[in-house]
């Protein structure tokens, strides 16, 4: 028997797939046969969807990814040091001649 070349599915189809194992109106065989899937994938998106579910209410999404506290002024304050420790560095390596002047 040949292996089958890996499928990639859209998230439409996997939501399809589950939402009918949620209605149960047919077996978890049943449908994995209809959508050609193994019974695991369609227990896999069923559980996925039940996880993600509460998102679509407002509720805390794991879609959404939280945005990384920034504090502008510590950043500009390294910048600042980053610069100062640079032109020290230039002047010091061109006065030992250890740096072309024209940059």
């Amino acid at each position: 028997m040949s292996r089958r070349p890996r499928r990639n599915h859209t998230a439409a189809f996997k939501a399809k797939v589950a939402l009918a194992e949620l209605k149960g109106e047919k077996t978890l065989l049943e449908l994995a046969q209809q959508f050609d899937v193994h019974a695991n994938q369609v227990t896999q998106w069923k559980s996925q969807l039940l996880e993600g579910a509460a998102g679509v209410f407002g509720g805390d999404a794991k879609a959404e990814p939280a945005e990384a506290a920034v504090d502008v002024k510590t950043l500009h304050a390294k910048i600042g040091q980053l610069t100062v420790e640079n032109d020290f560095l230039e002047g010091a390596l061109t006065k030992a001649g250890l740096l072309s002047a024209r940059r």
